[in-house]
């Protein structure tokens, strides 16, 4: 098996025993991003120096014993975490320059734990959209078919992922942003329970719904990344105060008794043939390995995208409201007075997506409309946490798509920007909840990936990937590559 096919485990086993130095394993996925990189436009950054150095100090702690299942392990993060002395522009012309004097909480875990950093991945600029096409840096290819999208916003870290051009990657999820973009390249991706890892040195989007998670090839290796992200932060305020679990050692366990619950409202209209039938086969392989299936609702999952197509522009709006011009980011060339340095710098740097967004975000703010439209879309936001509150009284785990299609052509979706966010029609409830959620491969549609989604309580990771690790240990459906990688 070539280094880039095996899996964190097998590659920590094989750092481990010395069969393999992180320094050749590095220079090998190097290599393979300077080969194929190129037909995807996955990375915005590649730090190879930075990376034979990080390798050089793996292969030291190996050989000292001081070395964890994470040291030396080569991946990537998505430009949206703030890493020191190396380039974090969020996919925008606004931050295309901006150099970071400090690393992100996520980034400095995962450095702790040894991991070697190749770079930063593509992504819709500001993390604002579906598809991977909103990046200033151009569209990101899906490596299956690559006249089609990843997805987004973490498409860059997908698509890496699924090439074998890093072993894992970082992404963020506000509204489905790590689970839709794993669907669409067939991957694992999980968004923990929102607080469970720390948004410090993360760029804001929309501050109550980002999360940071791992984007992997497997549930396995999906728990221990998150091992290594997850804990407790003073910096962020958000932050949940409680111990990291032993995502690793839950994975043993027997979903024998085990309730799935299947929602009836994300089986019918707007799902796609084929993507249903991918469905409908992992779940009766889950029934097969002795779960208990049974029917949940949630009446108000409909209006998730219009609550968050409210909530989520009006957070933008705020955050977004720091890059000005004057302290950093992109500043327009010889202004004439501070207000047309405001209007031609944010004009400047910002995207038509992200312009949409803030405009969106402003009016629902605005005086005359907070309650008509913030306050109702929060309104609602509760009412969809209740729904899942009592789904969970009947069932451990809800399971259903994760994307109502398969991956969508380049383009395809560019001037309808109504069906682009309906792309994220069953993620987006998740995220206004505030639940962990995850999606694994399973059966493909006419060759394309097609992702399982699986909710759970809050903070319950560890039976999420619990589940999907049984399932793919049952199933080779996320160990299939695309062909060329």
């Amino acid at each position: 098996m070539e280094l880039h096919e095996r899996s964190i485990a097998q590659l920590s086993a094989g750092l481990r025993s010395g069969e393999v130095s992180s320094t050749e394993l590095t220079k090998h996925m190097l290599q393979r991003i300077r080969m194929h990189d190129a037909a995807l436009n996955s990375f915005i950054t590649v730090t190879e120096e930075l990376a034979l150095t990080q390798a050089k100090a793996a292969d030291a702690r190996i050989a000292d014993g001081t070395a964890g299942a994470l040291t030396g392990i080569p991946i990537a993060h998505k430009d949206i975490f703030c890493t020191r002395d190396v380039r974090t522009s969020c996919g925008s012309r606004m931050l295309k320059d901006f150099v970071s004097p400090y690393d992100a909480t996520v980034v400095e875990n995962l450095q702790r734990a040894g991991v070697v950093m190749l770079g930063k991945t593509n992504m819709d600029e500001f993390a604002m959209g579906s598809s991977n096409e909103t990046s200033h840096f151009g569209p990101v290819r899906n490596p299956w078919d690559r006249e089609t999208v990843p997805g987004g916003s973490s498409g860059g870290s997908a698509a890496a992922v699924a090439a074998r051009l890093c072993i894992a990657a970082t992404g963020t999820d506000t509204g489905g942003s790590i689970r839709q973009p794993a669907a669409l390249t067939g991957i694992t991706g999980l968004k923990p329970t929102y607080g469970r890892c720390s948004r410090w040195g993360m760029i804001a989007f929309a501050s109550s719904l980002d999360q940071a998670g791992p984007m992997t090839r497997s549930a396995e290796d999906a728990a221990l990344m998150l091992t290594g992200m997850a804990g407790f932060d003073e910096r962020d305020s958000t932050s949940a105060q409680r111990p990291v679990d032993d995502y690793v050692a839950a994975l043993g366990q027997d979903i024998r008794g085990v309730r799935i619950g299947i929602v009836r409202e994300f089986m019918g209209e707007g799902l796609d043939a084929g993507v249903g039938a991918s469905i409908q086969v992992a779940i009766d392989e889950l029934k097969r390995l002795g779960a208990e299936i049974v029917e949940v609702s949630l009446p108000n999952a409909g209006l998730s995208v219009p609550a968050y197509y409210v909530v989520a522009p009006a957070e933008c709006s705020s955050n977004l409201a720091r890059f000005d011009g004057v302290r950093y980011g992109h500043r327009c060339a010889a202004p004439k007075d501070l207000e047309d340095l405001y209007k031609r710098s944010r004009s400047e740097g910002f995207g038509p997506e992200v312009k949409r967004r803030i405009m969106i975000g402003t009016y629902a703010l605005s005086a005359g409309y907070y309650d008509a439209y913030y306050l109702k879309a929060q309104k609602i936001r509760q009412l969809i946490a209740d729904d899942f509150r009592k789904a969970f009284a009947e069932c451990d785990v809800i399971v259903g798509p994760t994307a109502p299609s398969t991956a969508f052509r380049i383009g395809e979706k560019a001037d309808d920007p109504v069906s682009m966010y309906l792309s994220d029609i069953y993620t987006i409830a998740v995220n206004l909840a505030g639940l962990p959620g995850m999606s694994i491969p399973v059966q493909p549609s006419a060759g394309m990936p097609v992702g399982l989604q699986l909710i759970g309580g809050l903070f319950d990771e560890a039976r999420l990937l619990n589940v999907a690790h049984q399932l793919q240990l049952a199933t080779d459906w996320h160990r299939q590559a695309p062909a060329g990688f």
